[in-house]
């Protein structure tokens, strides 16, 4: 088969790596759309030329010096080659005849130089008239369409979820708007990240404004950290960064990371500070306000896969390593830790905040585990989820006891742990491919987000209500709001439903048993379970609504 028949044969690259949710009432209500003049998008596209001239000096120098240290080390043996009548022409010559001085050169635009990757194409004009890619009839578009301009209004009822996406070559981050009240669900605006994104943390600390802001820091296959303002659509360039490339060309020496950045987590309780776990085998303290390393964590013997800090105690952090290790540290003594040795490689940490004291884990092989920090025993209890790694672990912001798990075995679990050991409640394949990770809206307290790598139909947005064994399972039970969200508006889940018909209670009670051990059975329903539904945004869907919304699931 001809090479391009099989590239244009394989499926691209489609999924999500990351997510992370953004809670209500912090987003600008009106965000402002960067608008860039003829000479602004001129001196971008100059520093965007110079910036990776470099790298590739750079690159093409790293290159030579590794060529240059094979030569030196390799012994090759002389070898004696018979005399040719015909003498074997130069590298000057060979360039010269066939015009490879000049190949790699191309021919210059007489305004603003070269496009380079388009960066042309996806600037904003001051002035529509302005943009030569306009056709004449897009030029002359007055006013925004009133829908369009209501979508792009974000309110205080909304949350934005944040998605790291990943097609083919291309990476971006896309922001989201949901409304679980009103069944919306749709894209705001998205990023352009020049790196493959691994993590997505949500801040509220902008130190160049009297505001508290509303970014996100980006971790990607790069060592710096990039972080972006919410606020700006539009913008080409991240607010700030964490960390600098070493450059040995320059004699300039790198500030940060020397690998890949796998995890971040933003200090609440100390709000100028963020941590961030690497393939280095390192983690970070950043000091936001001038951006700065602040303290460096050198005990890990793997890649840091996790990192949490604790929901109220500012100093102490929380990691999950893949030397199968779960650390707890007082960044006040960093060199002091106490740690806990699992069974896997450890892929998520959580703090149960409904319990301060206590932590959960989970590993690629399948188990959760939980552990008591107080305790320098082994975990409290260990649950075999899933039949292949849990890549993604949440709890329930105001349901104590209410844990969900995903995993690359492509099924999403919820379980109950407010006993003393976990119940199963219910499992469901919510095809999107093999899952890479799971979060918890902050402001609703059983709705979750998903991502997988299933083309097409990656992300998903569910309200794990529409399980009945969720609801007999957690209906009643009173919430709570340790973390100080949103109010959920009603003390039990039930409240917020009344009036279940017998057929679905009839079902419910079927639909599990309870042995005197604690261990549950499940059997199948002698009743009709009502189909569930295909996400959050159904549960309080309006039959005679109208009004048109965007790509909702």
């Amino acid at each position: 088969m001809d090479s391009m028949d099989l590239e244009s044969t394989q499926p691209k690259i489609n999924f999500i790596p990351c997510l992370t949710w953004v809670k209500r009432g912090v987003a600008k209500p009106d965000p402002e759309r960067v608008k860039l003049t003829s000479e602004e998008l001129t001196a971008v596209i100059k520093q965007t030329k110079k910036d990776l001239s470099e790298l590739e000096n750079e690159s093409e120098g790293e290159e030579k010096e590794n060529k240059v240290a094979v030569e030196n080390t390799a012994t090759v043996a002389p070898v004696k080659h018979k005399s040719s009548e015909k003498k074997d022409k130069t590298e000057e010559e060979i360039m010269a005849e066939y015009g490879l001085d000049d190949y790699d050169e191309e021919e210059e635009e007489k305004e603003g130089g070269a496009r380079l990757l388009g960066l042309g194409d996806l600037t904003a004009y001051a002035d529509p008239k302005e943009d030569p890619y306009l056709s004449t009839m897009d030029r002359d578009v007055g006013d925004e369409d009133e829908e369009d301009i209501e979508d792009f209004q974000i309110r205080g009822t909304d949350n934005l979820i944040l998605a790291g996406h990943v097609e083919g070559d291309s990476s971006t981050l896309e922001v989201w708007v949901y409304n679980d009240v009103e069944d919306a669900l749709y894209i705001h605006h998205d990023i352009l990240l020049p790196s493959f994104p691994l993590a997505l943390e949500w801040l509220s600390f902008d130190p160049e404004s009297d505001t508290r802001g509303s970014l996100v820091a980006v971790g990607t296959m790069q060592p710096v950290i990039e972080i972006w303002d919410l606020d700006l659509v539009d913008c080409l360039e991240p607010a700030f960064k964490l960390g600098r490339k070493a450059r040995k060309k320059k004699g300039i020496a790198g500030v940060g990371h020397k690998d890949a950045v796998l995890s971040l987590s933003w200090n609440t309780n100390c709000d100028h500070v963020l941590a961030s776990g690497s393939v280095d085998q390192t983690v970070l303290l950043w000091d936001l306000t001038n951006q700065t390393v602040a303290n460096k964590i050198t005990s890990h013997k793997e890649k840091v896969q996790s990192i949490a800090f604790h929901p109220l105690e500012g100093h102490t952090l929380l990691t999950g390593c893949c030397d199968n290790t779960v650390r707890v540290f007082d960044c006040r003594t960093v060199d002091q830790h106490k740690k806990w040795v699992l069974n896997g490689e450890v892929e998520r940490v959580i703090w149960d905040h409904f319990n301060p004291y206590c932590c959960l884990a989970s590993t690629d092989q399948g188990q959760v585990q939980y552990i008591d920090v107080r305790k320098d025993s082994g975990p409290v209890w260990t649950l075999s989820a899933h039949t292949e790694a849990v890549t993604g672990l949440t709890m329930s912001t105001q349901c104590p006891g209410c844990i969900s798990t995903v995993s690359q075995d492509k099924v999403l679990k919820v379980w109950d742990i407010a006993g003393d050991t976990p119940q199963f409640v219910c499992e469901r394949d919510v095809k999107l491919g093999v899952l890479q990770t799971l979060v918890s809206c902050p402001d609703a307290p059983f709705v979750v987000c998903m991502g997988g790598d299933k083309s097409g139909d990656n992300m998903k947005v569910l309200d794990i209500r529409d399980s009945a064994q969720v609801r007999s399972r957690f209906g009643q039970r009173q919430l709570q709001n340790p973390l100080k969200t949103a109010e959920f508006g009603f003390a039990t889940a039930d409240e917020a439903e009344p009036g279940e018909d017998m057929e679905t209670e009839a079902a419910i009670s079927l639909g599990s048993m309870t042995l005197a051990s604690g261990e549950t059975v499940q059997v199948k329903s002698l009743a009709p379970v009502p189909p569930v539904s295909g996400g959050a945004i159904s549960k309080f869907k309006k039959k005679n609504k109208e009004k048109k919304k965007k790509n909702q699931f």
